[in-house]
């Protein structure tokens, strides 16, 4: 089978979607995995071979491999997408909501990749691992996925030296704001863990302000596709790519502004500049 096949996580709708629509325009055959049942008949219907995967179900990756290997024979690009983002205080969430952060945004990464090594060794493929700015420029109120995302720019610098020798490229991409259900994801998440129990009660509005910061003048998730095409498409593949409102901007603030004036402004922002 000469047809390059891309396999991409969390395709449900915005980032995942698009990037499958974009990919499957330029020619690939595209797996497109979703959880839910509902977004998986709509992946089938859009011409995707659906997988329906929980990215969490080691099981259910290794089946994955297999069926892959059968029916493809071959794995050119992977793009770890699948994730979410838990907002609100650090220690309302505790060790539990870290857990359940980190099995999705990094465990599973790991665990994806591994399971798909031989297909991408035996096709020289490419491994695209969605990050964040947020894993740059840490805030307030995510510290779960921002330690999540600054996990996933670690195990991405350290998979690409590793792959290295088998011809297997790895690529870490750093949204911005982009046009998704990530804001409303978050900020669901968000309300399920506001409580009146909380000692951060009173500054909600601030939580409720961080769960909705990453829709702020977002970028066309269609428009972040396309450079995310191009640049797996161009003759140098980029190791880092930020795209989307203030993927460049805030690495900049966070490298050149003083830490201590950085966190005042964000205190500030999210109503964290007072006295409970």
């Amino acid at each position: 089978m000469t047809q390059p096949t891309a396999l991409i996580t969390g395709c449900s709708s915005g980032i995942g979607r698009a990037l499958a629509d974009a990919f499957k325009a330029a020619g690939y055959q595209v797996w497109a995995s979703a959880r839910k049942a509902e977004d998986i008949t709509a992946l089938n219907a859009a011409g995707f071979i659906r997988v329906a995967l929980d990215v969490n179900d080691s099981l259910a990756v290794s089946q994955l491999a297999m069926r892959l290997q059968l029916e493809a024979g071959r794995l050119d690009v992977l793009i770890n997408n699948a994730g979410y983002g838990a907002m609100g205080p650090l220690l309302d969430g505790g060790a539990p909501a870290l857990r359940r952060q980190f099995e999705t945004n990094v465990f599973a990464i790991v665990d994806v990749t591994r399971a798909l090594f031989p297909l991408l060794r035996s096709s020289r493929g490419l491994v695209i691992n969605i990050g964040s700015v947020s894993g740059v420029l840490v805030t307030p109120f995510a510290g779960a996925y921002c330690a999540s995302k600054a996990a996933v720019h670690a195990l991405s610098d350290a998979l690409r030296m590793e792959l290295a020798p088998f011809a297997i490229e790895v690529m870490e991409v750093q949204p911005g704001a982009i046009a998704s259900s990530f804001g409303a994801n978050a900020s669901q998440q968000a309300e399920q863990l506001i409580d009146e129990a909380s000692p951060w009660w009173p500054i909600r509005d601030g939580i409720r302000a961080r769960a909705n910061a990453s829709q702020d003048h977002p970028t066309p998730a269609e428009h972040f596709a396309r450079q995310v095409l191009a640049a797996v498409q161009s003759k140098k593949r980029p190791g880092l790519l930020r795209l989307g409102n203030g993927s460049r901007a805030l690495p900049l603030m966070a490298a050149l502004i003083p830490k201590r004036l950085l966190q005042a402004g964000l205190k500030k922002r999210f109503g964290l500049n007072r006295s409970l």
